[in-house]
Formats: C-alpha cells, structure tokens, sequence
C-alpha cells in the first residue's frame, strides 16, 4: 500500500481493530485460551468478547482483540503499532528506530526500538515447505572489520573471528529460508541444509566450500569462486548472494550495528520481506504473523 492507500484504509483505532479482527479471526472470533467458538461479545466494551468454556469459576473469561499479539500491553494506539509495520514492510533495506521515533514520535528511542523487535519476532513465525527446484545454498559472515572498531580494540585485518555467521538457502524464483549459526561448521550447515531443502531438488547448487561435499543424498554441484568461476550454465550462488547483499546494505546504511543477540530478529524481517516480495497482501500476512 501506498501512504494514501494506508491513510485511507486505517484513518482510526477502531478501523485497525477491524481490519486485526479480520486477520486473526476470517471464519469468527474463538477463544484465544482455549479455543472455544461459542464466544459472546462483551455488553460495553467494543472488540472484547466472553468465553465461559476455560473459566474454572465458572465466570467468563474477558478479552480482546489484543490478546495474544504483540500490541497487547501497549499504551500506543494499535495505528502506531500499523504504520510501524507499514514503514518496516515499505523499506527495502529496513528502517531504524530512530526513524520511527521520530515518525510516531514515541517517547523514547528506546521505546521506538522494541516496537520494532516486537514487530520482528511476529514476523519470525513463518511456516515453510521444504525448497524445491534449483536450490542455492551459501553462508556469509555480518559483523565490522576488525581495523574499524575504536577504544584499543583495533585490528589490522577483516577477519572472521568477531563476525557472526549466517546460513541460507534459496529456492530459484521462490523463497530464502535463513539462519543465524554458533559458529559455521560442516555438521550445523548439514543439519540445516537437510531439515530445509527437499532431496528431490533439481540441483543444489554450491560454492567450493567444504561444508557441501558431504552432501551425497542431493544432486550437487558448485561454481569455484577461489578460481574466478561464478556461473556455469544454471549453476551459480548469485540468488543467495544477492540476498545477502540486502541484509548487509542494510546494517551498514539502516541499521550500523546489530548485535548476535538481536541478529535472528533482522535477519527474520528481511527473510520476511523477500518471500513475500510478489504478495499483494504482505501487510495482511504480517498482520496475522503479529
């Protein structure tokens, strides 16, 4: 949506509770505790229902369209929590907190910033089929190089050992499924190739690296970037690069610096954003993920 398409769509509270209810709820409200689908609506209060299935005491059980999500316990209105995600959706590259402090005028940086993790955790919750087709497979590392950190703690190479590293499998034309690692060794990358890749792949499609070699059960074959090889016919890691490429644009132009703590959260945004990059209805799809 466009910011007058968004404009017009969410001019109030009530017109976002509306449209949340329709999200979490297409086929009518249930119990958020226990299931229940004979639910009443509560006499006074607009968007808060009655469930008197779960309730031990047999008095009902109160509550609203913000249970459960991550706009409940909130003091801003669910529209800010909207046009958060409207700004996080519309930004290629991300956008900072600073950005949307100063946009929503939250009362503190600090505030604008766990709005925007509490955004990043709903989107983390995707469902995924295995990959499929022509599938790449690459890992990279994100983190500053070790001649540009300050405060004594300067070094003279780039270097791996600060950098966090990061595993990811593309589909040709379909979805990246990403993942934040320990530590980049042959048994993790294994593991996560075979839990998110089909073995009825077309090809796997690799670099050089020795984390792919013991692949045996996937038809396998790898470009040799150390010898100046990066495409050969159908093979090739450019998708998967190219991915990758967005998420360090991202922390060096948006971002700065993220931490390995928080890593997964910016990594499930951007992982979010490229798989529904076709979904004329991605802020529908965040919404039921929120």
């Amino acid at each position: 949506m466009t910011i007058a398409q968004w404009e017009t769509a969410f001019p109030n509270d009530d017109a976002c509770k509306t449209y949340l209810v329709a999200c979490r709820w297409p086929l009518g409200v249930i119990c958020p505790r226990c299931g229940n689908k004979e639910v009443g609506e509560h006499g006074t209060r607009a968007f808060h229902w009655q469930c008197y299935a779960c309730s031990e005491k047999g008095t009902s059980y109160r509550f609203s369209v913000l249970v459960g999500t991550v706009f409940e316990n909130t003091k801003y209105p669910l529209r800010d929590w909207f046009r958060v995600i409207h700004m996080i959706l519309t930004s290629k590259k991300g956008v900072s907190a600073l950005e949307v402090h100063r946009v929503i005028g939250t009362g503190s940086y600090r505030t604008a910033w766990s709005m925007c993790h509490r955004i990043r955790a709903g989107l983390a919750n995707e469902d995924f089929r295995k990959l499929m087709g022509i599938v790449e497979v690459d890992e990279t590392y994100i983190g500053g190089k070790a001649y540009n950190k300050h405060g004594g703690h300067s070094g003279t190479g780039g270097g791996m050992k600060d950098k966090f590293a990061v595993v990811g499998a593309v589909e040709r034309k379909g979805s990246v499924v990403a993942r934040v690692l320990s530590r980049a060794n042959v048994i993790d990358i294994q593991n996560f190739v075979r839990e998110v890749v089909s073995t009825k792949v077309s090809c796997l499609a690799t670099d050089e690296s020795n984390f792919y070699r013991a692949l045996a059960e996937y038809p396998h074959a790898a470009v040799h970037h150390g010898m100046g090889q990066y495409v050969v016919g159908a093979i090739h890691t450019n998708t998967i690069e190219g991915f990758w490429s967005l998420i360090k644009r991202g922390v060096v132009g948006t971002y700065h610096k993220v931490s390995k703590k928080y890593l997964p959260l910016y990594i499930a945004e951007f992982q979010f954003r490229y798989n529904n990059r076709n979904n004329e209805n991605i802020f529908a799809e965040a919404i039921r993920g929120c």
